[in-house]
């Protein structure tokens, strides 16, 4: 298997932004006004006049701004970008999607843990319902949203399990608080409440403490989605926003008018928005 791009530290996210502490009579209520009516028919806020603006005209996302020919030449280029952004705290946070054999879908943010040309690794419970869902229907789709770029990438592709070794290293490499959390059972059942769980994890804490034995490895691993599409989005105030598909050649992409050739067996082509 090829190596992945090690993810950057935390340090070049970045200065973080810092929540002000919260006092009861600090509360601002946006859009607040006298006799506000809560009912279903009066919102307080109004979502249809939510808009802002993205980018200029001028600053469009065009065929001949791209770093790369193929996809992870140019997700790594937007990746590092977003990484050096103020106010982008996690770069890595992505939606994951997947959906069981009848086609019922969900989604949920995980975090990106490498990437490199045989595809894109995340980790997790094989006890979940997003685990069972790949192992019964191993497809999914990823999705990056990185707000103050105006930029997104979508990925759709083939997933598979990481070898069980590479899942133990990576398990190994976390913080001990993670390692515990990963032993309070199986990822989505049900539980009493918190109160439950932080007992369990005291147990675990008791008996595994930093200078004592290792954690045991839960059900639990790494996954590798390898890309048959990847699509950049960059959004324009105009609402005329620019996308670029990349996907894997076919025989007859030589005869499609506005295919363009990339390298390692790469199409791309721009997509009306």
């Amino acid at each position: 298997m090829r190596a992945v791009t090690a993810l950057p530290p935390l340090a070049r996210l970045g200065r973080p932004l810092l929540a002000a502490p919260c006092h009861r009579s600090q509360l601002v209520v946006i859009g607040r006004r006298d006799n506000m009516d809560f009912s279903p028919k009066s919102p307080e806020v109004n979502v249809e006049s939510m808009r802002k603006p993205y980018r200029c005209r001028d600053d469009a996302f065009r065929e001949e701004h791209l770093k790369s020919r193929e996809p992870i030449g140019q997700f790594r280029a937007w990746f590092e970008d977003a990484t050096k952004t103020p106010g982008i705290l996690e770069a890595n946070a992505m939606c994951l999607s997947t959906a069981t054999t009848d086609g019922r879908p969900s989604a949920r943010f995980v975090l990106l843990k490498g990437f490199g040309r045989d595809g894109f690794r995340f980790f997790t419970n094989y006890d979940s319902r997003k685990a069972a869902e790949l192992d019964s229907n191993p497809l999914a789709a990823l999705t990056f949203y990185w707000e103050p770029l105006n930029r997104s990438v979508r990925i759709e592709g083939k997933v598979r399990r990481l070898p069980a070794d590479v899942s133990e290293q990576y398990f190994r490499s976390r913080p001990l608080a993670s390692q515990i959390g990963a032993l309070l059972g199986a990822q989505s059942s049900v539980v009493r409440n918190r109160s439950h769980l932080e007992g369990e994890e005291a147990l675990i804490r008791m008996k595994h403490g930093t200078d004592k034995m290792p954690i045991p490895m839960p059900n639990w691993g790494g996954y590798i989605v390898e890309p048959m599409e990847v699509e950049f989005w960059q959004g324009q105030t105009t609402r005329i926003h620019d996308r670029i598909r990349f996907r894997r050649r076919t025989a007859d992409d030589l005869t499609k008018p506005f295919v363009r050739h990339g390298e390692d067996g790469w199409v791309y082509e721009r997509l009306a928005p």
